[in-house]
């Protein structure tokens, strides 16, 4: 053949992403650098679960080039008419079509066609079912952390990624941070010697559930936030599924409590521990494994919850600042030295390991955290916009939402993938179990088994039977 044609794969295009691809979704097709790049190389978004974390995570992905968000769903009408407004803004300052279309029933949703990738904000206990029926309809995931409610929900998140082919990203934006990637690269390279112990500092467990029942406003379909719950205990209250208004506009006055209790939630101990306990285990090479023995806070006067690795390695989840109790974050000890790590923090025995543009400052404690997460939720409403995120701009942070987008055209694994997130949901679900059974717990990673142990295998946090008609694919 004398004339070759000229077309550009997914990998090639990632190549340009730097350039800036927002023409993409206005144009029926045009060029770089003499290569026609038609509109089916830009990633087309479905969004399902569209409180603050969903809307954070939008504007995070909104700052990625090549992308488009069709549809969007949640089980409360009132949110999903408030993310069709913000992103048919955004639509409009980019001069695309302003359209997206939003739906009560995410299968509906789903049903699309025209949709690569699911972004997955809901609640924990939907994160499964989610994410396992939009990998069978052929979409990439998405998924906010931590990954799962249970560890039989993790494990079945993992082979449906690996049946179904597709890409999953957890939502550990850690993992994507220069201060934590800087910490992992010191404590693999043995710049404080061999790792002794850990501090990891991530909150409290969960408590039971002691809201009141509250009537259920029009807006909200709550039995369908329910899904799988299988728990008589669990009803309505304002706190598990914050109100909105659009007119006049006001926004979430505080985070969805149902992370706080343990019938709907882990608590701090996985919401926290998602990131930290994460960045433990990614830097002393346990990403996939964790640790073999569970001890909960006070048993037999044990003062920190401790996880004990087989390698010797002892994590506490305790303060890692001497002067800050309240703040999340990580200080490994090793034999020649420490290194401590924290949003917008990174500091070190020897201080010339630390890249002075990554020292950062030192942490806010949890209650001056609050204090700026309020003013700024003040200034939003005021603004009519929502900014979102647990710690600034942080969350909302573009380098985690674009490892996802460029391994959705590259097919390779994304730096947060399924079986990292599974490892660290385990981690989290395992700690708690402990705790409720308020005695050490043991593991075997390989075998993905508790010792001899049926009380721990029958627990709510290993596996749950589902509410009819509800079950899980894949399951164990």
């Amino acid at each position: 053949m004398k004339e070759e044609k000229k077309t550009i794969n997914r990998r090639q295009f990632l190549g340009y992403s730097a350039l800036g691809l927002a023409g993409l979704t206005i144009l029926p097709s045009w060029k770089m650098e003499g290569v026609k790049i038609a509109p089916s190389d830009r990633v087309v978004f479905g969004f399902i679960g569209l409180g603050q974390q969903g809307l954070s995570d939008f504007r995070g992905f909104a700052g990625c080039p090549g992308i488009q968000v069709a549809a969007c769903c949640d089980v409360d009408t009132i949110k999903v008419e408030r993310f069709r407004r913000r992103a048919m803004e955004w639509q409009k300052s980019k001069g695309m079509n302003e359209r997206v279309d939003g739906y009560e029933f995410y299968e509906d949703l789903l049903d699309r066609k025209d949709i690569d990738a699911i972004e997955v904000a809901s609640p924990d206990h939907w994160h499964a079912l989610l994410t396992i029926h939009s990998l069978q309809s052929g979409k990439d995931v998405y998924c906010q952390k931590p990954l799962a409610y249970t560890i039989v929900e993790g494990l079945a998140m993992v082979k449906a990624v690996r049946e179904n082919k597709r890409i999953l990203q957890v939502g550990s934006q850690q993992r994507s941070g220069k201060e934590f990637q800087k910490a992992i690269e010191l404590v693999q390279a043995g710049a404080i010697g061999h790792i002794e112990k850990i501090y990891a500092r991530v909150g409290e467990p969960p408590k039971p559930l002691d809201l009141p029942e509250q009537p259920v406003p029009a807006n909200l379909n709550f039995n369908q936030w329910l899904g799988p719950i299988n728990d008589p205990k669990v009803h309505y209250h304002s706190d598990l599924c914050p109100p909105i208004t659009l007119d006049p506009p006001q926004n979430e006055k505080l985070w969805g409590a149902w992370r706080w209790y343990q019938e709907t939630g882990n608590g701090y101990t996985a919401d926290w521990g998602a990131h930290m306990f994460d960045i433990a285990q990614a830097a002393v090479g346990m990403d996939g494994s964790g640790p073999v023995e569970y001890i909960p806070k006070g048993y037999n006067g044990t003062p920190y919850a401790t996880m004990k690795y087989a390698n010797g390695i002892v994590m506490t989840e305790q303060p890692y600042l001497d002067d800050n109790d309240g703040a999340q974050g990580i200080k490994f000890w090793g034999t020649k030295g420490w290194i401590e790590v924290a949003r917008g923090y990174l500091a070190a025995s020897d201080p010339s390991l630390i890249p002075t543009e990554l020292a950062g400052r030192r942490p806010m404690t949890r209650e001056q955290m609050q204090q700026a997460m309020a003013q700024r939720a003040a200034q939003r409403t005021q603004q009519g916009q929502n900014r979102g995120g647990q710690a600034g701009t942080y969350e909302t942070s573009s380098p985690h939402a674009q490892n996802f987008i460029d391994c959705i055209r590259s097919r390779e694994n994304p730096i947060a993938p399924v079986e990292v997130g599974c490892s660290t949901n385990t981690l989290c679900c395992l700690a708690n179990i402990s705790r409720e059974l308020n005695r050490p717990v043991k593991w075997n990673p390989a075998t993905l088994s508790f010792e001899n142990d049926k009380e721990a295998a029958a627990h709510r946090l290993y596996g749950y039977a589902y509410r009819r008609p509800y079950s899980l694919p894949y399951s164990y």
